[in-house]
This record gives C-alpha cells, structure tokens and sequence, in this order.
C-alpha cells in the first residue's frame, strides 16, 4: 500500500457551519479531498494533514498519487536547513570543534569545544576575516619549522634535509642500488619510446640507414650477363592490344599497401613498386615471377617510384621528405635530395640527354628542379596555390603539364618558371593521376569527380568532348593508355579496373581485381594482353589497412 501526506495549512479562521449538529459532526471528521475543487466546510489543520485512507489502484494514474508523490515510497519534504548552511556548520565543526545546535530555536547554541568557542567568538569558517587567515597559517608554518628543525645548525646537512625552508626541502638521498638486467632493458625501451616520441612531435623523421637485400639466385646468369639486362627474345608479338580475363599470378611481399609500379621501359621483363611498409621492391615478370631485390631506405611510405630511360636506375619518392636515386643492380643510393617538405611525384627528365635534370612535385606548391650531378636546385616553379600532384611532358618534351589540388591545370617552358597556360573551371575538380596518349596528342587526367577528361597537347589546350565515366575515382587511381591507343585504364576506388573505348569512349570491359582499392594499372610494354595492378586486400596479419598484392593478367 502507498501512503501520501496531504501539505497544507488552513490560513482561515475557525468558523461555525452553518449545518446542524450531525453535519457539523460529519464534517469536523472529514478528510480534505486533494483532488477536490471545491471545499463545502472549513477544515482544521489536523483533517488538512491526515494521513490518505485506502489503497491505491496500481494502473489508475489520475489516482492518489498524481500530484502527491515525489518519491517511490511516497511525499519527501525538504528539511528546515538549506545545503549551504549544513556546509557551513559541519566544516567549522571539522575545523575548530564546535558548531550551532540546530535543535534550538534559530540555532542560538553553539556545542562543541568551549576554548574554541571563546577563541573564535563563535564565527563559522566563512566568516573569519582573510587577515586571520593568513596570520593562523604563518603562526602554524612556524610552528613546523620550530618543530621539523628542532633547534639544528643551519649550516649542517641535517638542516637541509630537514628544514622546510630549505630549498632541498623533503629531498631524501637513498642507497644507490643497481639495476638488474630486466630493469636495464626497460630503461633502454623507455628511452628509445621517449626519443622517438620527442622526434614524432617535432616532425623529424627517425633515419632509417639505406640497405638492400638480393632474393634472386645468382647476380649474373652462366653468360655474365646482370639480371637487371633483358632477355633476348623478349620482344612484341604484334600491334593490337587486347583487354585481359583473367588473373595469371600474384605478387604477394610487401607488408603494406602499394602505391606505385611501373615496368622496366621498353621491355617489361622487371615490375618496380613501392609500399607503405618503407621499401622499394622489384619482381620478375619475365621468367619465375618472384621478388628480386629489396631496397629500404625510406622511414615512411613510398608513394611513387620511377625508372630511368636505360631502367638501370630509379627514383623513390616517400613522406619522409627524401627523393633517393638506387641503383637498380646493386640496390646502393646513387643521390638523395630534400628540401625538407613532402614530395608527391619525382621525374628525370625524359630526354636521354638531360637525363640528370631531376623534377619533383612537392606538397608546398612548387615543382623543384634539381641538377642529380651537383645536387644543387636549378629552378623553382611556384605558381599553384596548393600542393602539387603531377609532373606530365608534352610537345616534345619542350613543356610539361602540372595538376593541383587547388583544381587548376598549369602548362609551363621548361627551365622557365612562368605559365604559358592557366585552365581552372568552376566545375573542375583536382586531378592527381595523369597520361599521355601513345600518338603525343592528348593527354587524359583522372578528375575527382568519377570521370576522365581528355585535352589536347597542342598550343591551346582545349578539354575535347571525350569523358569516361563509371568508376568511383576516391583515392586517386592511376589512369593510363595501352600501347596501342585504343584503350583507356584506370584504378577504381571499389576494387576495380576499367576498360573503355578510346574512340567510342564506352565502358568494354571490368576487372573485379582487390575488395577494397585498386590504385595502379600498367600495361606490359610489350605483350598486348597483359596488365599490372596494384592496391590491397584484407587480411588477417595487415592491421587496419589490408594487405597489399600485385596482380598480373591476361
């Protein structure tokens, strides 16, 4: 049963009723309905505050407890003292032993320590002046010392150790003990963890020293010939190019994704890439099909890679700001080149002649030029106004094309550091992956925005009429030509690669290739059927991101 308190008082004054004796008898016992709007007789203040008789109905919310319970067990008053005052007497009772008696009338008495009471002229901790505050805390600060020092020399040890004012105060000298050897590896950790950490924060990157690894072999076949030399009957079949079906070998060893590859030029027998585990990687296409050589060197993600003209050296660009030159036999750093910002893309230049003129896209909005001979900067082109994604020769390698993330393309001289030509549309998106037609004519640019545009080489620019659509263009998949012409590839975001028509620009074929991202796609130089992609999958021993594989197709 739940019981309710009626609250209330009656502010009116005793009046007769009107009624005869038995009504006023029946009223003088009546309960005051709290419920009721109207009030036939003057009720009392003990009828006002009787108990509610009967049980409530469990399901009835217009019942008895509407209105009246503020509590599970029923009506909960608040008590005759407000917080702040209990706060009040309860931290001087702490503090000095007394406190008001809240059983007389306004709290006249005080209780508690008599000698406190006298000292203190009965005031509460909060309304003690700041003044007496301050000279009780002194009077007890003194005290401690009197007693910490115990009337010790100044000038001894003791005195420092002990003395409160000293400015050695509470420090304790122990025994030296040594540390065992579980204890030393532990300090040894916490202090590699403690650099790192304070490198990490500063933005230093940890050096990581350049080494290679040779998985092949032998380094020379029986003829004494390199491995990096292509075979001899390595050469085209015919001059069509076809769309590959199906998936003829799987590169798996990079422990991270990979972001980049690229052939060995003109002949395809070695496949470049690179990863997000730090390291440069080469693989055989030609004859087992296995991993050659291992380059490391970098201390963060690889995220493009480029082969010479001859192929017997590459570059490896990474976020630890570092552009290396390797030498593709002996895995040994030719160069290296920074300016302390992050690169994106690194080029030689493609004329065999200037072979060591060396371009690189950098995050700040410049492409740098560097001379590889004397490693010095021989120009700066610094007109975007973000970070710049792509290095592209066009016209005979007389201009090269620049895309931005600030949505602009930008054609300049080369060795001039002024644009000849600025294309930025409201409706242009950036642009981070861009090929050369195999005729020199057009160039097509991977856009943002699931499309592919198409432009032309020659002194105006114009954005042709050609768009491929239908892929999902998310993280910046590469797009490409086959060596023909007549197809348009590219990476999709969903795992897939594309093929489309140059001419008719419909979509002829999809390659379901990784379950999350397909970054890269290269055509094999020269066997028509045969395509490269890059990107990562699922798996069990990759972490958050995948594993990352190559795969080759025909």
């Amino acid at each position: 049963m739940e019981v309710s308190f009626n609250v209330g008082r009656c502010s009116a004054p005793d009046v007769p009723v009107a009624h005869g004796g038995a009504a006023a008898a029946e009223s003088a016992l009546a309960v005051v309905d709290p419920l009721q709007k109207r009030v036939t007789f003057n009720p009392r203040y003990e009828q006002m505050w009787a108990p509610m008789e009967g049980p409530i109905h469990p399901y009835n919310k217009d019942g008895l407890s509407r209105g009246m319970k503020n509590h599970a067990l029923g009506v909960v008053e608040d008590s005759s003292i407000s917080p702040f005052t209990f706060d009040e007497q309860y931290h001087t009772f702490q503090a000095f032993g007394y406190a008001a008696d809240t059983s007389a009338p306004n709290g006249a008495n005080l209780i508690g320590d008599p000698d406190k009471i006298k000292d203190n002229a009965g005031l509460t901790v909060f309304n003690i002046p700041q003044h007496e505050l301050k000279k009780r805390k002194a009077e007890g600060r003194l005290e401690r010392v009197q007693e910490l020092e115990g009337g010790l020399d100044p000038s001894s040890d003791e005195w420092l150790a002990k003395s409160i004012t000293s400015p050695w105060a509470g420090t304790r000298k122990g025994i030296q003990v040594e540390m065992t050897d579980e204890q030393k590896m532990y300090a040894e950790e916490h202090a590699k963890k403690k650099l790192a950490r304070e490198a990490r924060e500063a933005g230093i990157k940890p050096e990581v020293p350049d080494s290679t690894e040779f998985h092949g072999d032998e380094h020379v076949d029986y003829q004494g010939r390199s491995w990096v030399v292509p075979p001899a009957d390595v050469k085209a079949a015919n001059d069509r190019c076809f769309f590959p079906k199906r998936c003829i070998h799987t590169w798996v060893g990079h422990k991270g994704n990979v972001m980049t590859i690229q052939f060995f030029p003109k002949y395809g027998h070695l496949l470049l890439s690179g990863s997000s585990d730090h390291q440069v990687k080469i693989w055989d296409v030609h004859n087992h099909r296995k991993c050659v050589r291992t380059y490391k060197g970098h201390s963060a993600t690889v995220r493009h890679v480029s082969f010479t003209n001859d192929g017997l050296k590459f570059l490896s660009v990474s976020y630890d700001t570092k552009i290396k030159l390797w030498d593709t036999e002996t895995g040994k750093v030719i160069s290296s080149f920074t300016t302390g910002k992050t690169p994106y893309v690194a080029k030689l230049h493609p004329d065999d002649d200037k072979q060591n003129v060396l371009m690189v896209a950098m995050k700040d909005k410049k492409v740098v030029q560097w001379d590889v001979d004397s490693g010095k900067i021989t120009q700066e082109y610094d007109q975007h106004l973000d970070a710049v994604n792509t290095i592209t020769f066009v016209d005979n390698n007389r201009r090269f094309i620049t895309s931005s993330d600030d949505r602009s393309l930008r054609v300049w001289e080369f060795g001039i550091p002024v644009v000849i030509k600025y294309i930025s549309e409201p409706h242009m998106h950036s642009m981070p992956s861009i090929a050369v037609h195999p005729n020199g004519k057009f160039f097509a640019a991977q856009s943002m925005d699931n499309q592919i545009l198409v432009y032309d080489t020659k002194e105006r620019f114009r954005l042709n009429k050609k768009r491929f659509h239908g892929h999902v263009t998310g993280l910046g998949c590469q797009v490409n030509f086959s060596p023909d012409g007549k197809y348009v590839i590219s990476g999709d975001g969903s795992g897939r690669c594309w093929f489309w028509d140059w001419k008719t620009t419909k979509v002829l074929h999809k390659l379901h290739c990784f379950k999350r991202v397909c970054l890269g796609c290269e055509w094999h130089p020269l066997e028509q059927s045969k395509v490269a992609t890059c990107g990562w999958e699922d798996g069990r021993n990759a972490g958050k991101d995948g594993v990352g594989i190559i795969k080759y197709w025909d």
